[in-house]
C-alpha cells in the first residue's frame, strides 16, 4: 500500500521527489503545486463522463467505465514518467487524495515504484497556500513614484545577499495600463497566490524580506488579504528621484514598443487623464515624442501613488533623495535604514 502524508510532509518530500498531479488538464491549468508533472488519469472529458454516470447510476458503473478508459493507457503512463529524472520513488495527489491518486499509486508501486500521496489531495495544499500568507515575516517596502526603477533596485538587494520576492514577476504584470508589455499571459488567481506562497515559503523569518510597492491588484492578480495587510503596516522606503530621471528611464523601458500598443495603453487611462490630456499624449506618441506624453500620464500615476501613501502610517515612511537612478547605489543605501 502506498504511504499517505500530511501536506507539510509531502512538500518537504517534494524537495527530492518529483510530484505527479494525476487531475485532469483543465484542474492542473486552473491551479497546481509549483513543479508538479501533470500525468492525468482521465482526460477533461473523460472526467466529465465519469462524473455524470456517477450522479445518475451510482459509484459500481462510474468504476467501471474508469476502468475501461484507464486500461489501454496504463502502459503509457509508465512511459512518459520514465521520461522524468527520478530515483525511484514518486509524489502523487489528486483533488481530494481519493480514488485517482491512490489508483495511479497503486499501478506505480505494482511496477517497482515507491509512491507516496497527499491526504486530503489539492484541496489541502490550497487550504495550506491561504493560511500560509497570515504567517507573519518581517517586510520592508521599496516604495517611490512611477519611473524609479523600484524593481531594478529591488534585484540590486538580492544581488546584496537581501531576500526579495518579486511580485510584478510572479503576476508578469507591472501594475499599470502598460504593465502587460513584454509579460507573459497572467496566471489564474489560484496559480499565482499558489506560486507566490511557494516562493515566502522559502524566506527566512528571521530576516528581511524586501517588496515592492504595489496596488492590491496587479493586472488581474489580486494580492491575498494576509500578505496585502502586512505590506500596509510594513516599513516603507520611499524612492525620490527628479521628474526627469523617472521620465528619462521610463522612455527607455518602453520607448521600444510600438506606437500602436502605446498609444492604446494611454487610451485606457483617458477618465483619469481627462479627454484633452490624454489627446495630448496620444499627439505626443505619434510625433514621437515620448517624453511629453510619458510627463502627462506621471501626472496621474504621481497622484495616485501619494494618495495610498498618504494612507500609511507617517512614521513608518523612510524618505531618500537621489539625484540619479543608480540602483546598485540606492540599494547599498537603503539597506543600512
Amino acid at each position: 500500500m502506498p504511504a499517505s502524508v500530511h501536506i507539510n510532509e509531502f512538500l518537504k518530500l517534494s524537495e527530492t521527489y518529483p510530484i505527479l498531479d494525476v487531475r485532469t488538464p483543465a484542474e492542473f491549468e486552473h491551479g497546481h503545486i509549483p513543479g508538479a508533472v501533470n500525468i492525468p488519469l482521465f482526460d477533461n472529458e473523460e472526467r466529465k463522463t465519469i462524473g455524470t454516470l456517477y450522479k445518475q447510476e451510482g459509484k459500481q458503473p462510474a468504476i467501471l467505465k474508469g476502468l475501461e478508459l484507464v486500461g489501454p493507457k496504463m502502459h503509457r503512463f509508465i512511459s512518459d514518467v520514465m521520461k522524468i529524472p527520478n530515483t525511484g520513488t514518486f509524489l502523487f495527489h489528486c483533488w481530494r487524495g481519493g480514488m485517482r491518486s491512490s489508483s495511479m499509486a497503486w499501478l506505480f508501486e505494482t511496477y517497482g515504484f515507491k509512491c507516496i500521496t497527499l491526504k486530503g489531495g489539492y484541496k489541502q495544499f490550497r487550504n495550506h497556500v491561504l493560511k500560509s500568507f497570515a504567517e507573519q515575516k518581517e517586510i520592508i517596502v521599496v516604495g517611490g513614484k512611477t519611473g524609479s526603477g523600484k524593481t531594478l533596485i529591488l534585484h540590486e538587494l538580492q544581488k546584496q545577499g537581501e531576500q526579495i520576492i518579486d511580485l510584478e514577476q510572479l503576476a508578469h504584470h507591472k501594475g499599470s495600463s502598460f504593465g502587460a508589455f513584454g509579460e507573459e499571459k497572467q496566471l489564474t488567481q489560484e496559480q499565482f497566490e499558489n506560486n507566490l506562497a511557494t516562493a515566502f515559503s522559502k524566506i527566512d523569518p528571521a530576516k528581511k524580506c524586501w517588496l515592492e510597492d504595489e496596488s492590491r491588484k496587479i493586472g488581474i492578480n489580486v494580492l491575498p488579504a494576509g500578505l496585502w495587510e502586512q505590506m500596509r503596516a510594513a516599513k516603507v522606503i520611499c524612492i525620490d528621484l527628479p521628474l526627469e530621471e523617472r521620465v528619462n528611464y521610463l522612455i527607455k523601458e518602453y520607448g521600444k514598443f510600438s506606437k500602436a500598443e502605446l498609444i492604446a495603453a494611454t487610451q485606457r487611462i483617458t477618465r483619469h487623464l481627462g479627454h484633452l490630456q490624454a489627446k495630448v499624449a496620444v499627439d505626443a506618441i505619434e510625433e514621437g515624442d515620448l517624453a511629453t506624453a510619458c510627463s502627462i500620464s506621471l501626472n496621474y500615476y504621481d497622484k495616485t501613488y501619494s494618495f495610498g501613501l498618504d494612507k500609511r502610517e507617517k512614521e513608518k515612511i523612510v524618505h531618500c533623495e537621489f539625484e540619479k537612478l543608480a540602483p546598485g547605489v540606492i540599494a547599498e543605501a537603503i539597506r543600512k535604514m
